[in-house]
């Protein structure tokens, strides 16, 4: 049978597929199937449930953003504002002074919350969408200057979730990151009419500082490292050296993974590439499956930078933490002091990094079915992923592929990560944050440099940086449509209508559990823990102050900090088990995981890990506040 296509005036004919029978005859826009001796139940589209909730899931956006009018609402920051030589005041953003150019009299401001509920009624549009507000008072008797930023934001209610949940949703029943990511993209596009897809989400998400980052570090620098070792060798040299040395078995490279994600405690993105570039062919050679090390990696990324928290994460933090009143909160030193304080009582961490140590020297308290079905098939058969799995790394980084008369050799592992290592930890004592572009760069540069010094041919050695690239590429997609719908969740507000959908009428007892539930679900939505913190922080903190007020406790600044862990926690959770996170999709990325397999077999320790911080939490408050 031939299938006849008419295009215009044109006759062409193709050999069929899949020996179904039919014509299709095209004419403009007009598409006819006219179908022989077929019902129409036979094709794909009518028989995948899959495609019919796409569909579904699709409509329900676009009707939504057509007929639902978005709700209004005033975020209040009170600002730590400072004068500098030219007597302009400032505040600190981002680690960086932001001169406030015009302030108004709280008398005269337009953004107030009375205001913006009459123009929710009214169904207007808002004159401005930020203002500077400044409110003289007495107090002590003295006279004082109080600068608030009002920030005017909108959400769409419910819907501003649609996003994030038809994304995770996709993920869920498709197994297949880009095409659920770009969904739940699609989505958040229809509900913010925004029908230019590649031109008004895309492009201007593609053209941020953050996605040229991952183009640069991940694609390039990266791919092209991961390559070069590839073809030097040097990282199948190290997993030779580690078994001679260290590695007897399962649990001793277990026990190397989790040590070294201790030892890198910047924490998120550094930590998974660099624990899972590095422990992958020890774990490789001593069958630990790639879902059973991933788990390791990831958990010992985020939650161990809170723990060990000499990295960048007190100083990004403290800046939403401000709370008008509380002398405990006043200056940047005072909320850098309260960050260091709520460590031990950052008890998702503590768990989640005790969980993999337990599960490292194979005494686990508790794992999942998933988890326990890889451990035994790696061991039992040597297969590392489940048959259908699709891991993020391709195959040209799994093995090595040494040119011929090239003698491997471990110092073209140890020397570029050394340069990598210390260039991070030498730029953070010096700058107050590690450059990871400058380490990744360098230690690119040097493990290229040491290849040739050793005699490997320039084109072999560019062969390899090739190869890395092509490994890495489709990790590279996924992270950038994981910004891309980061970024379309903040603008529909779901984190926004989550705080003011949980933040009435609370008992102070519940609050604790009440923030890690909240910002749980912010952080799995949007798949960032610290773009959670933004929206969360600068609403929680002043929230758990009225409510400790009110209820009269007995230890404010102890139920303060318990909140604050609380979010700090609930955020690393989200992160850590969202398959549109970045750090998620790193780990899967490194350690050679399919995405959702890592998804799947981390959650249940993690979700044990949260409900055992939820009881302490809730135990502590009650009991001691």
């Amino acid at each position: 049978m031939v299938i006849k296509i008419l295009v215009a005036s044109h006759d062409i004919y193709y050999t069929t597929w899949d020996q179904l029978s039919c014509q299709y005859h095209i004419k403009g826009s007009i598409v006819t199937n006219i179908l022989q001796n077929r019902d129409i139940s036979k094709y794909w589209f009518a028989r995948s449930p899959k495609f019919w909730i796409f569909l579904l899931v699709l409509s329900t956006a676009f009707i939504a953003g057509r007929k639902v009018q978005p709700t209004w609402t005033v975020e209040i920051i009170q600002l730590d504002v400072k004068k500098n030589d030219a007597g302009q005041i400032y505040y600190i953003y981002k680690e960086k002074p932001k001169v406030i150019e015009q302030v108004v009299p709280l008398s005269q401001a337009e953004l107030t919350p009375e205001k913006i509920q009459l123009l929710n009624q009214t169904g207007q549009s808002p004159p401005l969408l930020e203002e500077f507000v400044l409110e003289p008072i007495t107090k002590e008797g003295k006279s004082l200057t109080l600068y608030y930023q009002h920030t005017l934001k909108r959400h769409w209610r419910w819907w501003s979730l649609l996003p994030a949940f038809a994304a995770v949703l996709f993920c869920w029943i498709t197994r297949e990151p880009i095409t659920s990511l770009f969904g739940g993209i699609v989505c958040g596009a229809f509900l913010l009419q925004k029908y230019n897809i590649p031109g008004d989400v895309l492009v201007p998400a593609l053209m941020t500082k953050d996605a040229a980052t991952i183009l640069v570090i991940y694609l390039w620098f990266l791919g092209g490292l991961m390559g070069v070792w590839s073809r030097t060798g040097a990282a199948q040299a190290f997993a030779d050296l580690m078994t001679r040395t260290v590695v007897r078995g399962p649990r001793t490279a277990k026990l190397v993974a989790w040590f070294l994600g201790v030892i890198f405690f910047q924490g998120g993105t550094i930590s998974t590439v660099l624990v899972g570039t590095t422990v992958k062919p020890i774990a490789d050679k001593e069958n630990i499956s790639h879902e059973e090390l991933s788990y390791i990696v990831d958990s010992t990324a985020s939650p161990i930078a809170s723990q060990l928290a000499f990295n960048a994460w007190p100083g990004y933090v403290q800046a939403f933490i401000f709370v008008s009143g509380v002398s405990f909160l006043a200056t940047e030193a005072d909320r850098i002091t309260f960050f260091f304080k709520s460590v031990p009582f950052c008890f998702y961490a503590i768990f989640a990094v005790l969980g993999t140590f337990l599960l490292s020297i194979d005494k686990p308290f508790f794992l999942g079915k998933r988890m326990k079905e890889a451990i035994a098939r790696s061991r039992q058969t040597g297969e590392l992923d489940a048959p259908n799995a699709d891991p993020l790394s391709s195959k040209e980084l799994q093995s090595s592929h040494v040119p011929e008369g090239y003698t491997p050799h471990v110092i073209e592992f140890f020397l570029p990560l050394i340069v990598l290592i210390g260039i991070c930890i030498g730029t953070f004592i010096k700058m107050g944050s590690p450059n990871v572009l400058w380490a990744f760069g360098l230690a690119l540069l040097c493990a290229m440099s040491l290849a040739l010094i050793r005699g490997m041919s320039l084109k072999d050695l560019m062969v390899g940086f090739h190869e890395g690239i092509k490994g890495v590429v489709l990790g590279a997609v996924i992270l950038l449509l994981a910004i891309t719908i980061g970024g379309i969740s903040q603008q529909t507000g779901g984190g926004i209508f989550l705080v003011e959908l949980l933040g009435h009428h609370i008992p102070y007892w519940a609050l604790p559990v009440i923030l890690q539930l909240m910002t749980m679900l912010i952080s799995f939505s949007t798949g960032t823990s610290w773009g959670t913190y933004a929206v969360a922080f600068p609403l929680a903190m002043p929230l758990a102050w009225t409510v400790a007020n009110v209820n009269g406790v007995a230890h404010p600044e102890l139920f303060m900090t318990i909140c604050f862990a609380t979010v700090m926690d609930g955020s690393v959770y989200g992160d850590q088990c969202s398959p549109i996170s970045d750090t998620t999709v790193l780990t899967s990325m490194c350690t050679g995981c399919d995405l959702m397999d890592h998804v799947k077999t981390q959650m249940p320790q993690a979700s044990m890990a949260a409900l055992l911080a939820a009881i302490c939490w809730t135990a502590l408050t009650y009991f001691y506040v």
